[in-house]
């Protein structure tokens, strides 16, 4: 009797201890752009200034979620990853890329600071808008993605009537992601934006 009590609360304890186990944990993880992987130039900016305002964001992409498609099941779904998301909203991150590597060719302002340097008597400096159309990351197959980034930018002229066009274009890159997951795919994203903003910083030169 003494034996079966023994064993009836060995039993209990080990199922007390089960129970009392945490559960598997989860990590929110937060991630960038990290550093721009192109190399400055020496010197200072001698372009002429360029005016880039926020980037234009609408829909869905209006969140720090991290987006992803299932190519192979239903490319026109967007899906969110549980655990994982950008530390600003996507049209951010990406003004901040586009503002850094702009700017090893010419001054790059924000609308404030452009309307500070026409207040001066300034001629006022061309206007970038972009649009962020598309910036997620496409699974083809479970194991092999990419990160996709589409813009359309508009290049605009102040003059004494408003604004004129001069010239706009869409731009649209992939880059693989090394691993099918989350921080491959912000890797992808990342390299992505690295090399539109030197598309877009070429394009500009030609203008």
């Amino acid at each position: 009797m003494n034996a079966l009590r023994l064993t009836l609360l060995a039993a209990a304890m080990a199922v007390a201890g089960c129970q009392s186990l945490p559960d598997k944990p989860t990590e929110q993880t937060m991630y960038d752009f990290g550093p721009a992987t192109t190399t400055p130039v020496s010197g200072a900016a001698t372009g002429l200034p360029l005016q880039l305002p926020d980037v234009q964001v609408t829909g869905i992409l209006e969140t720090s979620a991290l987006l992803y498609r299932l190519a192979y099941e239903d490319v026109n779904r967007l899906r969110p990853y549980a655990f994982a998301r950008w530390s600003a909203e996507p049209g951010e991150l990406l003004r901040q890329r586009l503002r850094d590597v702009l700017g090893r060719d010419r001054p790059v302002l924000d609308s404030a600071a452009s309307a500070a340097l026409t207040r001066r008597g300034a001629t006022p400096p061309p206007v970038l808008r972009v649009e962020l159309e598309e910036f997620s990351q496409v699974f083809d197959s479970p194991t092999a993605s990419r990160g996709v980034v589409r813009v359309r930018c508009t290049l605009l002229e102040s003059t004494g009537g408003g604004e004129r066009l001069v010239a706009q274009r869409s731009f649209q890159v992939e880059r693989p992601a090394p691993t099918p997951d989350a921080a491959g795919g912000v890797r992808a994203m990342a390299a992505a934006s690295d090399a539109l903003a030197q598309e877009l910083a070429a394009w500009l030169r030609g203008r």
